[in-house]
């Protein structure tokens, strides 16, 4: 199948991200005008412009309607605040449908908030992120199961982003996760690609896609040890696709480990999201053709492009045929 024809049969998919979608602000200050508070004396920066983008699964779902998914959709949660306005806003005009987000009364949207400077424009200053520590309503933890049971069926691929690393406050709570692994067993042919910042090792009957070192964690905190085959064989996991950043993947199936290259990037501009890029090129990739290998090299592809953007950066099918015909002409 060649590199169009796989773009083309991603119009006739529809995509689902479940999980933390959050909000990512990319603030830039001047530092001309940062200077002292006259009250206080404390150093400020002085924010001049602010761009807003889906992050987390947002920037999954970002990336699955860059490339040309007939519908993408997330499934969260999200605060009755000034920052939930700004995802619904930021993902509205992406085209990614929001109507199965849960809104909570009184509860912080996940945000990133990003420093960059206007001289030099980079991000040089700590990010303040705005994060939840306390357990996820009973009432908005049973509407996102409820949610995941009545809308999972409609569509072909699933991904889960368990994208928050404090142990309470993410969306996907041991009681969610169980909805996403029954629903993985119930629609067994369906694509479901589970990625976990920190509880890799409690997701079963799917693929996933760790990288090195979440995978290596994954593994002690299951089997004691590091053991890549072990690990997939007691999650009963499809495929394991453990990224290797510039080096690519390697795709573990049953009997079956396969390196899956990636194109090679000089002076990559900035490598955030490209773990976001790839998982979507994977899955959809996965859902069209069934080939785990090359849909890692599919995901290596737009990972290739991604890092070369500004931040959580996408690709557009023009750019996919591009690299892939400069690729191939190599």
């Amino acid at each position: 199948m060649t590199t169009k024809e796989l773009l083309d049969a991603f119009h006739k998919l529809k995509a689902l991200v479940i999980g933390d979608i959050c909000v990512d602000r990319w603030c830039t200050y001047d530092p001309a005008t940062s200077e002292p508070s006259r009250e206080t004396s404390i150093p400020r920066l002085g924010v001049v412009s602010t761009e807003v983008t889906p992050g987390a699964g947002g920037t999954v779902a970002n990336n699955l309607a860059s490339v040309g998914t007939g519908k993408v959709a997330v499934l969260g949660v999200r605060g009755d605040d000034g920052f939930g306005f700004e995802l619904d806003r930021a993902l509205a005009e992406r085209g990614i449908t929001s109507e199965l987000m849960v809104k909570v009364p009184d509860w912080q949207t996940f945000t990133y908030t990003k420093l960059l400077n206007s001289q030099t424009g980079v991000e040089d200053q700590p990010r303040v992120d705005f994060i939840s520590t306390r357990p996820l309503p009973t009432e908005a933890e049973q509407r996102v199961i409820e949610n995941i049971h009545s809308a999972v069926g409609a569509f072909d691929v699933v991904l889960v982003a368990d994208q928050a690393e404090t142990r309470a406050g993410g969306v996907v709570t041991p009681s969610v996760r169980n909805a996403i692994i029954e629903a993985a067993q119930k629609y067994s042919e369906k694509v479901f690609l589970a990625d976990s910042r920190k509880r890799a090792h409690l997701f079963r009957n799917m693929t996933l896609k760790p990288n090195l070192e979440e995978a290596e964690d994954a593994s002690r905190a299951l089997l004691g040890t590091v053991d890549f085959r072990g690990l997939r064989r007691e999650l009963g996991a499809k495929v394991l696709v453990v990224t290797h950043g510039s080096k690519g993947a390697l795709v573990m199936e049953e009997n079956k480990e396969t390196w899956a290259e990636a194109r090679p990037v000089e002076n990559p501009v900035d490598i955030c999201g490209a773990g976001d890029s790839f998982a979507a090129g994977y899955a959809l990739s996965m859902a069209v053709n069934g080939d785990p290998v090359a849909a890692a090299r599919f995901g290596n592809l737009i990972a290739s492009i991604t890092i070369m953007k500004k931040g959580t950066g996408t690709a557009s099918p023009q750019e996919i045929l591009a690299s892939a015909g400069l690729h191939a002409s190599s």
